[in-house]
């Protein structure tokens, strides 16, 4: 259920997966039944974004959107939840400090496609996100090399641990990430929409 603020309670390791869900598929679940697995997760909470400051493009409306993930997202463990617009925030930074503040205890993981690695230099303050919460990455087809090779994952290249010490992260200090290394299905939102099986609007 998306309605309300999510529960978490200290000591529990809770995954942030953020994103315009536009619209949610079996990608999103694979990525965070591997999270809760490889991580060590108590919950993954899916963020459905009002929208995405480096698109153009507008999504589809909230409410659609996040009935489409809650029809995905069927496992005990993933919370659907609307918790950027009710905080107000526009960025992964804003939000992550506000989740920080109002979940004193928590421990943050913040969970994303190797893809937004390559672009996360471009993202507002995203050293801050970095310098808060240990990032789970996952590799999506095409994009490992330029990943390893991004901005960064240069700059916190002494920050990185190994795929072995993955079942640590939740509980290692930021900075702290972990490149987890899978064969995804190339399925996108993007592909989906352009496929015409989510209309817009």
């Amino acid at each position: 259920m998306s309605a309300g603020w999510p529960r978490g309670r200290a000591g529990q390791a809770i995954g942030l997966l953020g994103g315009s869900f536009d619209p949610a598929h079996e990608g999103h679940m694979a990525i965070t039944l591997e999270a809760i697995r490889r991580f060590r997760l108590d919950r993954v909470w899916w963020m459905v974004s009002p929208g995405n400051p480096l698109k153009t493009r507008r999504p589809a409306p909230m409410a659609r959107r996040i009935a489409q993930a809650e029809r995905v997202a069927l496992h005990p463990k993933i919370r659907v939840t609307d918790i950027e617009a009710r905080l107000g925030t526009r960025y992964t930074a804003q939000t992550i400090a506000r989740l920080t503040a109002r979940y004193p205890g928590v421990d943050f993981v913040w969970l994303m496609g190797a893809d937004n690695l390559v672009q996360l230099h471009r993202w507002q303050d995203w050293r801050q996100i970095v310098d808060t919460v240990p990032m789970g990455v996952f590799a999506r087809p095409g994009d490992r090399l330029a990943a390893r090779l991004s901005r960064a994952a240069r700059v916190y290249r002494g920050a990185q641990l190994p795929m072995r010490a993955a079942e640590g992260l939740a509980r290692a200090r930021a900075p702290a990430w972990c490149f987890v290394n899978l064969p995804m299905s190339a399925v996108s939102s993007t592909a989906i929409r352009a496929g015409g099986d989510w209309p817009a609007g």
